[in-house]
């Protein structure tokens, strides 16, 4: 075969095939006048993600936050305690069986509220809640660090996320 009648045999293949808007109407009307996109998957997306990394800075910020809360919730929560067991008279009682138990003179001057006074608890409350605040904050950023350690050698935590139907 000569080169002119290759060249030819490729300009009659080329004059013979329908055009691309011919193509693309024919694939059309066998599709049946559907769209050619791709149906969606029936049911909930999935999404496989991998924690590998925790921010430490961002650990210790929000568990100073939190702490700080919780610091707060548990002081309210020892003075509400404490006026209620006031109201009661848990406090009276409390004098009025030791005088009955120890009686005579000793019993007549001891107050339980001299040991164990509304001043005393909340300032003892505070200081736990200010040493719970360091020590929650410390050992959150601590556990991020040692995350980070053992995702570094793990690969970390797969995490599957559905979206609801």
């Amino acid at each position: 075969m000569t080169e002119n009648s290759v060249q030819r045999d490729r300009a009659e293949d080329t004059a013979t095939r329908p055009g691309m808007s011919q193509r693309i109407q024919a694939k059309l009307e066998s599709l049946g006048g559907e769209s050619p996109r791709p149906k969606a998957p029936k049911g909930p997306r999935r999404a496989r993600l991998r924690l590998s990394r925790i921010d430490p800075w961002s650990v210790m910020k929000t568990a100073f936050l939190l702490s700080i809360a919780f610091a707060i919730v548990t002081v309210v929560a020892v003075i509400m305690v404490w006026s209620v067991l006031g109201a009661a008279g848990v406090w009276d009682s409390i004098n009025q069986t030791v005088r009955d138990i120890v009686g005579g003179q000793d019993g007549s001057t001891f107050d339980i509220t001299d040991y164990l006074g509304t001043g005393r608890v909340v300032g003892f409350t505070l200081v736990v809640a200010a040493v719970n605040v360091v020590l929650i904050t410390a050992v959150a950023t601590l556990g991020a660090f040692l995350y980070n350690m053992a995702a570094a050698l793990l690969g970390g935590i797969e995490v599957t996320l559905a979206e609801e139907a």
